[in-house]
């Protein structure tokens, strides 16, 4: 995999991400689904993004970066009119970040069994 295509990829999703967290509008196609649901999928697919793009990052600093971006967005949201603060959000963000890594952990076992490159 390119990794120029995976850090676009990455930046394009992060770019999305805030944008779809810190907008006051609201998105129809998202509010049928559930909000734990959409802070899920957002962190799981940064964390095996971030992964790809940056091998070389310990565990630590890709969980670290990820949690701070969750932060960010939940105390930038606090001064959002029609938009709040909520420490359950962090939650589901770790959790889409621990089933991140369980997915990061198999890639990187597979590939290294099939001797395929990262």
């Amino acid at each position: 995999m390119k990794i120029n295509l995976v850090k676009a990829a990455l930046y394009t999703n992060f770019l999305v991400i805030e944008y779809l967290a810190l907008t006051p509008q609201h998105i129809e196609v998202l509010d049928g689904l559930w909000d734990k649901q959409n802070h899920f999928f957002a962190f799981f697919v940064l964390f095996v993004l971030l992964s790809f793009a940056y091998q070389y990052f310990s565990m630590l600093k890709k969980i670290g970066i990820l949690l701070l971006i969750g932060f960010q967005i939940e105390i930038t949201q606090y001064f959002i009119p029609g938009r709040f603060f909520s420490l359950m959000d962090i939650v589901a963000d770790s959790i889409g970040i621990a089933i991140g890594i369980l997915v990061w952990q198999m890639i990187y076992w597979l590939r290294q069994r099939l001797k395929i490159p990262l």
